[in-house]
């Protein structure tokens, strides 16, 4: 019998395509609601199923931005052909979002017993959400805003592709809230940053995806969870990337800082009182 069902793989999905992209975390909010489900945060087919869902918010990101990536990727390989073409910013681009994941990867696969193990806490969930949170906020003043999506270079790309090691190694931290303020740390505008986060996305998470997918099909997830799941996430992430995008453009990330102390706050206090197991 599958350990999580498909109810259940209804609101995961739900909840990955939420947070995903919103610099919340994503891996936070899933081990939250798997505890609060009962489900065990740290078995390996549970660990599994959060990644594999992962692949329908990179789903919705691909849709989502198909005119962009199309326009990179073709850049990619006309310079792979033509040496006149590797001047474009497109094509240098496609190689930098490359060169950036490969930190990542590193990490991921060194790292993966702690990961998956002592890291897996949701006391390091809660703590990491309130720190990443002051980070998030100290990004957002500093940052001058001044940089845009053309101004991006290959230290950024490097800089920030790198920053999502922080919440690979403490869930809780988001992924897109590392690279987010990473991105406006370098004075990049905060529609700039959000784009580039998502670019960054693409082949990390949809590697990890893939790599777990043998260990959420081997230990314990069924097929139909996995697959409700993963469509559930496509959908709800689909229409957050556009809601975030337009938020983004007019307001500050305050409104995100302020979420994700309540949430950890609230996070120990279930934790401290026995409500929630780590």
């Amino acid at each position: 019998m599958s350990v999580i069902s498909v109810g259940q793989a209804v609101v995961l999905g739900a909840v990955e395509g939420v947070t995903e992209f919103l610099p919340v975390s994503s891996t936070g909010h899933l081990k939250i609601v798997e505890g609060l489900m009962g489900i065990p945060v740290d078995d390996d087919a549970v660990v599994g199923f959060s990644a594999v869902i992962q692949v329908g918010a990179i789903a919705a990101v691909l849709v989502y931005f198909f005119k962009d990536i199309v326009r990179i990727v073709s850049a990619w390989g006309r310079g792979l052909r033509d040496r006149e073409e590797r001047y474009h910013h497109d094509y240098t681009f496609a190689w930098w979002v490359i060169y950036a994941t490969i930190p990542i990867v590193a990490v991921g696969l060194a790292a993966k017993p702690l990961i998956e193990g002592p890291l897996a806490s949701l006391w390091v969930v809660a703590g990491s959400l309130i720190v990443g949170s002051g980070v998030m906020w100290a990004a957002d003043q500093v940052g001058r805003h001044k940089r845009g999506e053309d101004d991006t270079s290959f230290k950024d790309a490097m800089l920030v592709g790198s920053s999502q090691i922080l919440a690979l190694l403490f869930p809780g931290f988001s992924r897109s809230g590392a690279t987010m303020s990473t991105a406006l740390i370098l004075d990049l505008d905060r529609v700039a940053a959000t784009r580039l986060s998502f670019f960054l996305g693409i082949p990390a998470l949809t590697g990890a995806g893939l790599y777990e997918l043998k260990d959420a099909l081997g230990t314990g997830v069924g097929v139909a969870p996995l697959a409700v799941g993963t469509t559930v996430s496509f959908v709800v992430a689909y229409a957050s990337i556009a809601w975030l995008l337009k938020f983004v453009a007019q307001h500050s990330f305050n409104a995100f800082v302020i979420y994700r102390i309540v949430v950890g706050a609230l996070l120990f206090g279930l934790l401290g009182a026995g409500v929630l197991h780590s």
